[in-house]
């Protein structure tokens, strides 16, 4: 099944209802993944950008110069993006992240030293993961 993505219209910012409108069933997982965000990483910025490259918007967001994640939303879901340099994977094979994740991450493609780690989130153990993958991602 392909996801659809949505928020194409440059025009059209991503308000609080179009996003839960969207992405649907997930609006719990999203209210406790911010609500963790918040918590415990209030120095965090998160900004909504339209990129023309992709035609898409994307919630970026940073702890002052460095990018920790970025978010898209798609029909029913959103997921993240973390990129890690080579220097990660170690610790990234050694963590709870599920196997999938592991071999997605040792899979993925190189974009010079760095590698995406995408997570979708669907189930309540995703935050688990996303808060794993927040605390690498500040370490490396």
């Amino acid at each position: 099944m392909t996801e659809k993505t949505i928020l194409k219209d440059q025009d059209q910012y991503p308000s609080e209802d179009l996003i839960f409108s969207s992405i649907g069933d997930k609006k719990s997982l999203w209210l406790d993944f911010f609500d963790y965000i918040h918590t415990s990483h209030p120095d965090f910025s998160k900004e909504w950008k339209y990129y023309k490259d992709g035609h898409n918007w994307l919630y970026k967001i940073t702890r002052k110069t460095k990018t920790i994640f970025w978010l898209s939303l798609f029909e029913n879901g959103f997921r993240i993006t973390f990129y890690f340099s080579d220097k990660a994977e170690e610790a990234i094979m050694q963590s709870e992240l599920s196997d999938a994740l592991k071999e997605s991450f040792k899979q993925g493609k190189h974009y010079g030293k760095i590698r995406g780690l995408t997570l979708n989130f669907n189930h309540k153990e995703d935050i688990e993961y996303a808060k794993l993958l927040i605390s690498l991602r500040l370490k490396y």
